[in-house]
């Protein structure tokens, strides 16, 4: 089956989208879904979150931040050229009810993922409050299309060269003593979820985040992604990517993030 590239994007410093070609993904892909990619026969399996997807068309969207060897490959690739491999949609697709007020945290690369989420949770009838932030101007991705399915969107950079200066998590402190909350759900670097779910803790709402956890086949059963919630070890492909923030070990999970850095680092080394 042929995966062709029919469109990239670059979004940001070292951030960019493609369009390809996937009909039966495209199908039944729904929020908060992922997809397993493989670009050649030596490379390495590795999931990226759906952006968007039009099921009438045949095409998904991913956006991704080059950090490895594949995803710096992925970004070589143009219009035209094909994924040997994608396998999906993978994981458990976000909840998506009539909740009330729901705020949408997106981080860095994150926002991506946060979007369709955004978009369903207007489409269920909520009123959808967007946070997005990157540490400075340039690296902020999907500012218009955020705007699009949000009835309101806050902008922070670190730096504070766009919108609010200061963290999303400073915003969504705000925004929870302003106006409150029925749910919270954030997506973007793992130390960003930990305190965007610290915050909500305090307020007592409910807080759903997607893990980035290390992931190989994506179907449960080499354990690769394994993570602890409540006490307990769940696997992010299958029984997640999206779990209760406040029951995250996310001191074990930013371990299992460094787990593999000095492989990452001569894998990036070797020539593509």
């Amino acid at each position: 089956m042929s995966y062709a590239i029919l469109s990239k994007e670059d979004l940001a410093e070292r951030v960019h989208s493609v369009r390809v070609r996937a009909e039966g993904i495209a199908r039944r892909a729904q929020a908060g879904q992922f997809v397993i990619l493989r670009l050649d026969e030596r490379g390495e399996r590795f999931p990226l979150t759906l952006c968007d997807w039009d099921s009438r068309e045949g095409w998904i969207r991913l956006v991704f931040q080059v950090v490895g060897r594949s995803t710096a490959k992925l970004s070589r690739m143009e219009a035209g050229e094909e994924i040997l491999d994608l396998v999906g949609p993978l994981g458990r697709p976000t909840e998506i009810d009539r909740f009330g007020h729901v705020v949408c945290v997106g981080g860095g690369v994150g926002i991506a993922a946060i979007y369709p989420i955004c978009r369903e949770m207007r489409r269920a009838g909520n009123r959808v409050t967007g946070i997005i932030g990157a540490r400075t101007a340039g690296l902020l991705i999907l500012e218009e299309e955020m705007a699009g399915v949000t009835d309101r969107l806050l902008v922070t950079t670190d730096d504070g060269s766009k919108g609010l200066s200061g963290r999303v998590t400073w915003a969504l402190e705000q925004v929870l003593k302003e106006e409150g909350a029925d749910l919270v759900m954030a997506i973007g670097p793992a130390v960003m979820m930990k305190f965007a779910s610290a915050v909500t803790r305090e307020f007592g709402v409910p807080t759903k985040v997607s893990l980035n956890s290390i992931m190989l086949d994506g179907t449960g059963m080499c354990g690769t992604c394994r993570c602890e919630v409540d006490g307990k070890t769940r696997f992010a492909c299958v029984d997640g990517p999206e779990f209760d923030g406040h029951l995250v070990d996310w001191n074990l999970l930013l371990a299992r993030l460094d787990q593999y850095l000095e492989e990452e680092e001569i894998a990036r080394n070797m020539p593509l």
